[in-house]
């Protein structure tokens, strides 16, 4: 009874209800005249609880909603901080709408393979040949001195869409002549070139002394200053040079000044102390990744030790590949660590290793640089013009044989219809595969879509 009356009077006090009064007045009479049975009694007794429980939780419900229809706004700055509008939000809404990111990485790297296997569908074997290709403007329209790109830059790029173009001083004459060359070179070509040029420091310059961009010195002199000089000499270079439209740079010089005999690379090197270089470099690959260039390790399996120089005949490194493991490559596992895209294979004999330059040679140009060191990106010779090759061995033979070696592309072959048509024909001929051409081009056209030249 007692239970029931206090339901009652809570269901009277709501204020909501005022109808069903009498109704519940006619069942409390029924309740007591139901009483007079012990066994009704307890039942009834359990009913009037439930009931009480259902009334009270509606009672909180309905008082709950009578609250919500005065609800109060708060006006809150929009996100940006800024004068972009002010935006209402509800006191019964949470103010923080800010998204948890999104991991894109996946999503990306699905974007360029798509983009990549698109394109290469696309391709004859004659222009996957030519991506493989690096050259001078000289070397591509047959002219000297390329200072403009005009007709003859886009009827060769139409016959030989090669994959970049090198440039180097005599090409250069002003700050818009530059941009403008290198402008129209790029428009003619229907994938996206790689621009380069050798830009280190120091003695090793294109455009610092004829275009006045910023000098730096040789790296050398910079050894003790420590990581953040070579990470800012490096930004500053590249920034200069994404300034006029190059996007590759040939450095930075990744060999160790080991032997004071040694001409070709001396102060061009960061240190003739491994760990220290390797710390440098490490760092300046940093510093060109930040100024906006692709940058290349040169000059593996390192050319710091030897007593020739390639430019002018064959340079032997006598060292066991034990001891280049160790020490050599320091400089070179900070770089790719670091995520250097590119590496240059020297013309260096490692007589421990194979009789064959690096560059010919798949022991070091495969075995060495893709299994031991696991270097992924694109490897690409030194110069094919260079003296070391070129008094030993043919434009078509030595082509051939860095396809066959591993190299992705050849800098600078002395003829480049010649080195084109020799690997198509060893490809037509079974001496190479087709996949394995897949392969190169696969990891050229993936830097140039990850750098925005794939379209």
């Amino acid at each position: 009874m007692i239970p029931c009356f206090i339901f009652y009077i809570f269901w009277h006090g709501t204020g909501t209800c005022h109808e069903v009064e009498p109704m519940i007045y006619h069942i409390i009479i029924v309740f007591f005249r139901l009483m007079e049975s012990e066994k009704m009694k307890r039942i009834f007794a359990v009913l009037a609880m439930l009931v009480c429980v259902i009334g009270g939780i509606t009672g909180i419900l309905l008082l709950g909603n009578d609250e919500g229809d005065d609800v109060s706004t708060k006006k809150v700055q929009d996100a940006a901080g800024g004068d972009h509008g002010i935006t209402e939000i509800s006191s019964k809404e949470s103010v923080n709408t800010e998204k948890k990111p999104v991991d894109t990485t996946e999503t990306t790297e699905d974007a360029v393979s798509e983009l990549v296997d698109k394109t290469m569908a696309e391709m004859s074997l004659h222009d996957k040949v030519c991506q493989m290709m690096f050259v001078t403007p000289e070397g591509l329209t047959g002219t000297d001195d390329v200072m403009v790109a005009g007709d003859a830059t886009k009827q060769a790029l139409q016959a030989y869409p090669v994959g970049g173009i090198i440039y180097f001083a005599n090409n250069f004459d002003n700050v818009d002549q530059t941009r403008d060359m290198i402008s129209n070179t790029q428009s003619y070509s229907k994938i996206g070139l790689f621009i380069a040029t050798d830009e280190e420091g120091g003695r090793v310059n294109r455009i610092m002394d004829t275009l006045g961009t910023t000098y730096i010195g040789p790296m050398y002199d910079y050894k003790d200053d420590g990581p953040d000089a070579a990470f800012e000499n490096a930004k500053t270079i590249a920034s200069d040079m994404s300034a006029l439209g190059f996007n590759l740079d040939f450095a930075p010089v990744a060999d160790v000044w080991s032997n004071p005999d040694n001409t070709v690379i001396g102060d061009r090197a960061y240190s003739d102390d491994y760990a220290q270089a390797a710390e440098l470099v490490g760092s300046a690959v940093k510093g060109f990744q930040d100024g906006g260039v692709i940058c290349t390790l040169k000059h593996f399996p390192g050319h710091g030790d030897t007593a020739e120089d390639s430019h002018y005949s064959s340079a032997y490194v006598n060292r066991t590949k034990a001891q280049i493991m160790a020490d050599e490559m320091q400089p070179f596992r900070t770089g790719i660590d670091a995520g250097a895209e590119l590496v240059m294979v020297g013309h260096l004999i490692v007589p421990d290793i194979d009789e064959l330059p690096s560059t010919l040679s798949y022991k070091i140009a495969t075995e060495m640089l893709r299994g031991d060191m696991e270097f992924d990106g694109v490897a690409i010779t030194d110069s094919m013009e260079m003296e070391s090759i070129a008094d030993n061995y043919g434009v078509a033979d030595s082509a051939v044989m860095a396809v066959q070696a591993g190299m992705d592309m050849l800098l600078q072959p002395a003829d480049l219809a010649v080195a084109v048509n020799a690997i198509v024909t060893a490809v037509q001929n079974g001496d190479i595969t087709e996949p394995r051409i897949d392969e190169s081009v696969r990891r050229i056209l993936t830097l140039k879509a990850e750098r925005g030249l794939l379209e």
